[in-house]
């Protein structure tokens, strides 16, 4: 792998993720009921059906499908599918709000170094996955470094800073 760690095309965050969905308005309320994402203005020049969601620093763009036969239904809940992942401050107390809600969901544990990370998973009502998880508890380990951080705290700017400090002082 190149020894490289630059940010070549400039990035700073991640704006948002984009969804298609077969009703925009149940998906509205699952990501605003259960996951906490408030709805915001969405361009009016848009000439599709759809809505703009922001929260946790995030944006979600829901896009009702064109094609609602086309789209994929999911049944089983696996922790390997593709998925979006939130940190949360008390796995018990969003497990115990699904199980209020009534949404299935599978219950997993990462263990390194013996250090737990639980992970909760789960689908929106058109079978994307949703991760919970208390991943603070890992330290984000930069494979070129020595430098920890845990996920909500980990800056790139900040790693991409360091990383020439590292090189600079491993030369002395």
């Amino acid at each position: 792998m190149k020894d490289h760690m630059g940010n070549s095309l400039h990035l700073k965050s991640l704006n948002h993720i984009s969804l298609l969905c077969r009703s925009v308005e149940e998906s509205i309320d699952f990501y605003r009921d259960v996951l906490g994402f408030v709805p915001i203005r969405r361009p009016g020049s848009f000439n599709f059906d759809g809505a703009w969601l922001f929260g946790f620093g995030i944006g979600i763009h829901l896009l009702r499908s064109e094609n609602l036969e086309k789209m994929p239904r999911k049944s089983e809940i696996n922790p390997k599918d593709n998925h979006i992942s939130f940190q949360c401050e008390s796995m018990g107390a969003v497990e115990k709000k699904l199980k209020e809600l009534g949404i299935e969901h599978v219950r997993a544990l990462v263990e390194e170094g013996g250090i737990q990370v639980e992970q909760l998973f789960f689908h929106d009502p058109d079978g994307f996955m949703i991760e919970i998880c208390n991943c603070d508890n890992l330290p984000v380990i930069p494979l070129a470094g020595e430098v920890a951080r845990s996920c909500s705290c980990l800056n790139l700017q900040t790693m991409q800073q360091e990383r020439p400090m590292l090189q600079q002082e491993r030369a002395i």
